[in-house]
This record gives structure tokens, C-alpha cells and sequence, in this order.
């Protein structure tokens, strides 16, 4: 039986109403506030009611007290769904939440789920709270005592990639630098001053190998997303669904010392079942989110994705190959490097762009002819791994 035939959530869910709120410096905005902004302009977008929302999945949110954020959400919002779940795989959260909302509507445990997520780290938090709300999540008794939270994770990887692929601090930069490219073409992105390779080697060393520009920002901001049947995506009239065509997950690990390979990731697990559901491979993609943390962490997971072999990601960036013109399109919006990074709902910020992207509506950075589009999302020193993918009608 072939991937598009048999059981799977392949086609029978659809994205009918996308909404973001401001995102960055957004002062005096709790994450609820953000969540339900973000949910008011997906329902806009989708031309519903809440009241037909009967499903909700939500990240949790680093900066609000809510362990049933989803439900603490409803509350807020005047909804009472009958499907509810707060998510927490770290930044793989967004991508199991859009996997997880095609199979309850595929299952019939809802007809219209509202995806969401909002967090207000920059300033509902300290820098020094923003960081060690992500940090005290990690193990008390193997690795934070010895000095290893969750950044020096990601940057262990780094440096064993750079080791055994001879992968150069100038690639991580370039990674970057692109990246930046693309927040210039975006409206309302946090960061918007070009920078270049020197600029990111010379803004200072945060954990070696990667400077403050290597980084991914301190941020606020929510999005939401409306996913509904196929067949009542069409008796809405939506005019440019854009529809789940397959997903998938892996969970190599929880400490980063038994991480199974320092270079490879689940990604290649991930994404190997999220290409067999949707029946595409890594060739036919037009446009990608990859959760981008770190610098490195994009060119181990473009590796794993697919998109070049492996030990080959740095001179895939450096050869321009992640941007207009080159293999994949990458973070056209500038990713959590340039364009915000709220936590959790960071990763749902690159559904928001690749979404945009599939119904032609990113003006000077639309990619030509986008029909399908990949996001895959990771979190906790590369312990999670999320993959989606997305496609127009004519994907189907």
C-alpha cells in the first residue's frame, strides 16, 4: 500500500487561519494576552467564530505560572473545547502540536483545533530569568552540577561537528549573516541592522564556539493556527488551505551525554517518516523553517534533513545554498536568530512563515511557485525532534 493510500493523517487536515501578534519588545503584555491576539487574527484570517473552535493545543509559556496553559488560555479567551492539551517537548512543541491536531481531527476527537502558543520573555522575565527558566528545566543531578546547561549542550555538538567535518567558525557566521538577510525583507522583525561575518565573530564569545550573534534573541510574541478537515476547509470557501501532508517524531535522548551520535540528530528519523507519509523527499521541498537556536544546530539539522550530506552542511551555507537562489530557502522571515524568538512559540513562528509562504503571501521575500514546504523543529540539546510537512492543493 503506497504512503498516499494507507492510514495517515496525509491530506485530511487543513490550516484555514494563521494570526500573530507584535512580537519582540512588546511591553505590559502578558503571554495570554499575546496567545489571544495572535488567536483573534487567526479566526479573522479564517472568517470563523470562536465559537466553532472546539480543540485547543498550547506550548506552555516560561513567563506565566499555567501548567494547563491551553486551559488557562480557553478560560481567557471564553471557549470551552471539548480537545485540550498543554504541550511541553521543548522546541519541538510547535511541530508535535500541528501533528498531533491533523490526527485528533482525522480521529474525529475534534472538528476545529486552535494551535497556539505566546510568551513574553524579554519583558515579562529578567535576561537572567529568561534564561534560567529554559536552563533549571535540564537534569539537577547529572549535568547541571558539572556546568552544562542547555546552551553548552548545543555548543558541545558544534564543536565536535567543526572536529570531524572541519566545519569553520565562518560557516556558523554565515548562518547568520543570511539570516539577517531575510528579517531585512520581513515587517515587524526584532532585529534589522545587515550584519556580516565580522560582525558575528567579533560580537563577543557567549560558549565557545559561539558568539552573541550565533544565538538565538530573547523575544515576546504569540501565533495561533486554525487546522480543520479537508473537507471542511472547502465548505468554508477557504481560499488558499494549506494542508498537512505528513509528520514525524523522534526522541533520541534526555541527557546530552547519551546522545546516541554528538553530530547526527533525530531529525534524519524524523523527517525520513514525515517524507514516506507525505510521498515527497527532501528534493521536492520549496521552502523550509529549520529551528535555528544556534548557528551549528542549522547545519547539522540541514544535513539530517536531507538537503546535503553529511559533514557537508557548512559549505552548503557558506556556497549560499539556504537562501533565494540556492537549494532550500531557509528562514525567510529570519528565523529565531533575527526575526524573535518567544520560547516556545518561537518554532511556531517558522510554521507562520513557511504558511505565508505556501499561500503566496510574502511579497518581496515570496519564494516562486512554493507548493511545499518543510518545518522541523528540536529542542533540549537536540533530545527532540519534530518534522512537518506542508502543502498547497496542488501538493495533494
Amino acid at each position: 500500500m503506497s504512503s498516499k493510500t494507507k492510514a495517515t493523517i496525509r491530506g485530511k487536515a487543513a490550516v484555514i487561519g494563521v494570526g500573530l501578534s507584535p512580537v519582540g519588545q512588546v511591553p505590559g503584555k502578558s503571554p495570554l494576552w499575546l496567545a489571544a491576539d495572535a488567536a483573534k487574527k487567526a479566526l479573522a484570517d479564517a472568517g470563523i467564530g470562536k465559537d466553532q473552535v472546539d480543540g485547543v493545543l498550547a506550548g506552555h509559556a516560561f513567563a506565566a505560572p499555567f501548567h494547563r496553559f491551553s486551559v488557562a488560555f480557553s478560560e481567557y479567551f471564553g471557549i470551552q473545547p471539548t480537545f485540550s492539551n498543554t504541550l511541553q517537548v521543548s522546541g519541538a512543541t510547535a511541530a508535535t502540536m500541528f501533528n498531533i491536531a491533523a490526527a485528533a481531527v482525522a480521529g474525529g476527537l475534534a472538528e476545529t483545533v486552535l494551535v497556539l502558543g505566546g510568551d513574553s520573555l524579554l519583558t515579562g522575565l529578567t535576561p537572567d530569568l529568561a534564561l534560567r527558566s529554559m536552563t533549571e528545566s535540564r537534569d539537577q543531578q547529572y549535568e547541571m552540577p558539572f556546568g552544562i546547561p542547555v546552551s553548552n549542550t548545543f555548543a558541545m555538538t558544534a564543536h565536535r561537528h567543526m572536529k570531524d567535518y572541519g566545519t569553520t567558525p565562518e560557516q556558523l557566521a554565515q548562518v547568520a549573516v543570511i539570516q539577517r538577510e531575510h528579517a531585512l525583507r520581513t515587517p515587524g522583525a526584532q532585529m534589522t541592522k545587515p550584519i556580516t561575518v565580522d560582525d558575528v565573530l567579533n560580537s563577543g564569545l557567549v560558549t565557545s564556539p559561539y558568539h552573541k550573534l550565533d544565538c538565538s534573541l530573547i523575544s515576546d510574541g504569540g501565533a495561533a493556527f486554525l487546522i480543520t478537515s479537508a473537507e471542511r476547509a472547502k465548505s468554508l470557501g477557504i481560499k488558499k488551505p494549506v494542508y498537512i501532508l505528513g509528520g514525524g517524531e523522534c526522541y533520541t535522548h534526555e541527557h546530552i551525554f547519551l546522545m546516541p551520535s554528538v553530530t547526527t540528530t533525530g531529525a534524519v528519523q524524523s523527517s525520513k517518516k514525515a517524507y514516506e507519509m507525505a510521498g515527497y523527499g527532501p528534493k521536492d521541498m520549496d521552502v523550509a523553517g529549520v529551528y535555528d537556536c544556534f548557528t551549528g544546530t542549522v547545519i547539522m539539522v540541514l544535513e539530517d534533513l536531507g538537503f546535503c550530506p553529511k559533514g557537508e552542511g557548512g559549505r552548503f551555507v557558506e556556497d549560499r545554498q539556504m537562501t533565494y537562489g540556492g537549494t532550500i530557502p531557509c528562514n525567510t522571515h529570519g528565523g529565531l536568530l533575527s526575526y524573535a524568538h518567544p520560547g516556545i512559540p518561537g518554532a511556531l513562528l517558522h510554521f507562520w512563515e513557511v504558511i505565508r509562504q505556501l499561500r503566496g503571501e510574502c511579497g518581496d521575500r515570496q519564494v516562486a511557485d512554493a507548493n511545499l514546504g518543510l518545518v522541523h523543529n528540536l529542542g533540549a540539546g537536540f533530545a527532540t525532534a519534530a518534522t512537518t510537512i506542508l502543502g498547497t492543493e496542488a501538493a495533494l
